[in-house]
């Protein structure tokens, strides 16, 4: 689990975990989960292969995904997953998981609606809607 809100350590956790992972040196655990996302996404590698992007913006206006936004959707993910939190999160995935034969794209099936609780809660300045958000994910189940 990440316990921070400082934006550039945090992206630095990410540019640290490839570059060890890049010369072979041992991961802990938490850096493992990190190169297995950056290894699924081969467009954010040149992100990270230069620490001068390490406080570049990301615009949504013109059109950018901001890499470290969407990698921490991940790790949010399954760290939702993995503790079931909200209840009922772990077997929706592991339904999803059966039915697409992919699990990647069905952290991408997720996310979108994990983004989407997020930005709500923010913008009504209420805390996510638990229910609304397992109730969207389990409508994905029957798609």
């Amino acid at each position: 689990m990440i316990f921070s809100s400082d934006r550039l350590e945090l992206r630095k956790l990410y540019f640290d975990s490839w570059h060890k992972y890049l010369i072979k040196q041992p991961l802990t655990d938490l850096e493992t989960q990190i190169t297995r996302i950056i290894e699924h996404h081969p467009e954010y590698h040149h992100y990270l292969s230069n620490l001068d992007n390490l406080d570049k913006d990301f615009p949504p206006e013109i059109g950018e995904t901001n890499p470290f936004l969407h990698m921490g959707l991940h790790m949010g993910l399954i760290e939702q997953v993995v503790t079931n939190r909200p209840n009922g999160i772990h077997q929706i995935y592991q339904q999803l998981c059966q039915q697409q034969r992919d699990e990647h794209k069905v952290q991408h099936m997720m996310m979108d609606y994990l983004a989407e609780s997020i930005w709500s809660a923010q913008k009504n300045h209420m805390p996510p809607d638990e229910s609304n958000y397992l109730e969207q994910l389990q409508l994905l189940i029957s798609r």
